[in-house]
């Protein structure tokens, strides 16, 4: 099996940021979750470094990180294959979610103090600008923050882990074109929500708007399109 070239058009070159490792690795998750790299692909440390500027080696460390993650698995003097992951899985990650993350809002309710709503109000922002900038590693990465900050009040360190690891694995392969439509501000806006809802103590509230945003992950997020139906009713 050979190694597949990466275009370089895909990956763009970084600037030598404080922290190069971190840098590369929310690129190369980036990547591989709206589907830039494919999956299935066989990539080296070397040849994404070529595409990114940087040596291989905090390329390989950050792959190292994301095999943990679940998104690639190493082939032994090869380099690293992404994973594959089908409809089925897909479906058993956002219904897995569904049992974690929408019943826990209720939980936050009363537990967040003025900085944390500040914070919360701080990542929802950053969505909505990196949706409008079409910004997809920027969304993703506050995306992450502030579902894992909201998650973090109800003080259950393995579900919020948990929930956050479920999180990362998705992958959002129709996210780019969302964004080049306009349309991914949309569901950027449902984090304002969800923090008016908290506010207000409405847990009930809280805890549907949540199951409508793992549907949308699972739906619009992962195809570009409302039409994803499945046996078991996920993501319907």
């Amino acid at each position: 099996m050979s190694t597949q070239p990466l275009p370089s058009r895909r990956l763009t070159p970084l600037k030598r940021p404080l922290n190069l490792r971190e840098t590369v690795l929310e690129q190369l998750r980036t990547a591989i979750i709206t589907g830039e790299i494919a999956e299935g692909s066989l990539v080296s440390a070397p040849t994404l470094g070529q595409a990114l500027g940087v040596s291989a080696t905090p390329v390989r460390e950050a792959m190292m990180d994301l095999a943990r993650e679940g998104l690639v698995e190493t082939i032994k003097n090869k380099g690293f294959r992404i994973t594959a992951m089908t409809d089925k899985e897909l479906d058993d990650l956002a219904a897995i979610r569904l049992l974690l993350e929408p019943p826990s809002m209720p939980a936050a309710v009363g537990r967040i103090s003025d900085e944390g709503f500040e914070e919360l109000e701080r990542l929802a922002d950053a969505c909505l600008a990196a949706a409008e900038t079409e910004d997809l590693q920027g969304y993703l990465g506050a995306d992450r923050e502030f579902h894992h900050l909201i998650l973090s009040h109800i003080d259950n360190p393995q579900l919020t882990e948990l929930a956050t690891s479920l999180r990362t694995r998705t992958r959002l392969y129709g996210l780019k074109e969302l964004a080049s439509k306009g349309r991914l501000g949309d569901s950027a806006r449902e984090h304002h929500r969800l923090i008016a809802l908290l506010r207000a103590g409405d847990g009930a509230g809280a805890e549907q708007l949540m199951r409508d945003h793992i549907g949308h992950a699972r739906r619009v997020w992962a195809t570009g399109s409302e039409e994803h139906h499945t046996q078991d009713g996920v993501g319907s």
